[in-house]
């Protein structure tokens, strides 16, 4: 059954949406407010701590994706360079460093501009494209701050896809 059959005969808020995906997926979630909710999501890496909010002023679901990070200073530079290099490969949402917070951060902003609804299928691919992007770079990342390595080394790393199984 598609995520959206649950919905066809309701016009449901998006945070709504959210809390029903949240509970689909069995995801630890906070119903923050009316139109804020946050959740944690268990990846291969980490547990990204994932908050949506919903805008009526512009009519945007915002999305903010992020894990704790604490890089050593004489590698933020190199940390810099690589998100440059990250955003450049991702055309939905993009990454920061919020140094005074120490997390990264993925964000995303889904406009309904004109009285628009998103559909579950549309925020749970939000969602996931988030998580899979969080996942994708991690190790990346490590080996910019922690490993040493320069952006474009660290990048191979994102850049290489397995093939095979197993």
């Amino acid at each position: 059954m598609a995520l959206s059959e649950h919905f066809l005969e309701e016009d449901l808020h998006p945070i709504d949406i959210v809390e029903h995906l949240a509970e689909h997926h069995d995801w630890d979630f906070d119903r923050i407010g009316d139109d804020q909710i946050a959740m944690a999501v268990e990846g291969q890496w980490r547990t990204y701590s994932i908050t949506l909010a919903w805008s009526n002023y512009d009519e945007t679901l915002r999305m903010v994706c992020s894990f704790e990070m604490e890089p050593p200073s004489d590698r933020i530079g190199d940390l810099f360079e690589l998100l440059n290099h990250m955003n450049d490969q991702c055309w939905a949402g993009a990454f920061t460093y919020w140094a005074n917070q120490k997390l990264m951060v993925y964000r995303y902003g889904l406009v309904l501009a004109g009285g628009q609804s998103a559909s579950p299928e549309q925020i749970d691919t939000m969602i996931t494209a988030a998580v899979l992007s969080a996942e994708r770079y991690y190790p990346a990342i490590q080996l910019v701050t922690w490993g040493n390595r320069s952006a474009e080394e660290a990048m191979q790393v994102a850049i290489a896809e397995a093939y095979g199984r197993a």
